[in-house]
């Protein structure tokens, strides 16, 4: 009662599972990644603590707030885009 296409589709089963790739290894790390790890983890972290003197934290606040007094130009406005603006 076997008919030969139904042979044929046993026969044809563990093919699939023969083209499976191997799973992947992770690639190597750019150095990117690697320093933002060396960042992450504190390891190579100065021991000298960074202070800032009154004049410098006056100094660079006060570049802050002169950084509002530019005009945005003007490419860097948004505005609305309707799908009728074609």
């Amino acid at each position: 009662m076997f008919k030969p296409w139904m042979l044929l589709a046993c026969l044809a089963l563990p093919v699939p599972v023969q083209a499976e790739e191997p799973p992947r290894r992770a690639q190597a790390e750019t150095a990117t990644e690697t320093w933002v790890k060396v960042q992450a983890s504190n390891r190579e972290a100065s021991t000298v603590p960074q202070v800032q003197t009154d004049k410098e934290r006056d100094q660079a606040m006060q570049r802050w707030l002169d950084s509002y007094k530019y005009a945005i130009p003007d490419f860097y406005r948004w505005s609305k885009v309707n799908s009728s603006n074609n």
